[in-house]
């Protein structure tokens, strides 16, 4: 069955219209990521070991800030890793049938390596070092989401992972300076997903000046939810999630390897 063009995944996706140019409408790549959906159910069908390293390796064209190129990915082979961090994460029940498993991984480890090793200072060593590598392996995990959706594969990202810090950072051997952004489950899809809307574009595109979303337009979007996921709406449902303390010893794990984040 033929995509739908751009504008008619982008208005599903943001609840308006929206002009796109003649141009675009039926440019694949575009179609693919407006239209994507997040895979949660999964065939049994095992992954190609070397199609997840070209996959990888593909996201890892994705942009670094400064050419520091401060983030990897570990891919989770060995049953009895996979197993440990599947039961780490159980939280998320469908992790259990993922076929296979990647933690992608903020380094500023290596960059400290190398000033090493050229005998230069590393006077940086702030919040900053600790952002940057952040950064990058968000953009690297956004680009491995892409490519493997692109050769077929559905996935959906693990945030939970950095919930339990400490044991995964002793499962997957990680030293100081280096530690998991995001799990991802990764395998065939067992079914299409839905289109999850998201927030109006007048709410979230600006020009020139920064405009302030008002209630009406977060109300306007929980409607548009709740019409496809009954239930108390967005909103409220974030609102009551980080209402619980989440990842209090965040910043004391990350200095406890190695960052400092005045």
């Amino acid at each position: 069955m033929a995509r739908p063009d751009l504008q008619t995944l982008l208005e599903e996706r943001f609840g308006e219209g929206l002009e796109v140019p003649a141009a675009l409408a039926q440019n694949d790549a575009l179609q693919r990521i407006a239209g994507r959906a997040s895979c949660r159910q999964f065939t049994d069908a095992a992954i190609d070991p070397q199609l997840l390293e070209a996959l990888c390796a593909v996201a890892l064209a994705a942009p670094s800030k400064s050419d520091l190129q401060q983030r990897d990915f570990l891919i989770v082979t060995d049953p009895g890793v996979m197993a440990e961090l599947k039961a780490l994460l159980h939280a998320q029940s469908w992790i259990a049938d993922a076929p296979a498993m990647i933690v992608v991984l903020a380094n500023n480890r290596r960059q400290r390596q190398i000033q090493s090793w050229h005998d230069q200072p590393f006077p940086n060593d702030h919040l900053d070092a600790f952002f940057n590598a952040s950064v990058d392996a968000g953009i690297a995990l956004a680009f491995f989401i892409a490519a493997a959706e692109a050769a077929g594969l559905g996935c959906c990202p693990i945030s939970t992972i950095r919930n339990h810090l400490e044991p995964v950072t002793d499962l997957l051997d990680l030293p100081d300076h280096v530690f998991p952004v995001a799990g991802l489950g990764v395998g065939w899809p067992a079914e299409t997903g839905d289109i999850s809307p998201r927030l109006s574009g007048a709410a979230t595109i600006h020009r020139d000046r920064f405009v302030d979303i008002t209630r009406d337009q977060v109300e306007a979007y929980d409607d548009r939810r709740r019409a496809g996921q009954p239930g108390p709406g967005w909103s409220e449902a974030k609102a009551r999630m980080y209402a619980e303390p989440q990842r209090m010893d965040f910043g004391k794990i990350m200095r406890k390897i190695g960052f400092h984040l005045e």
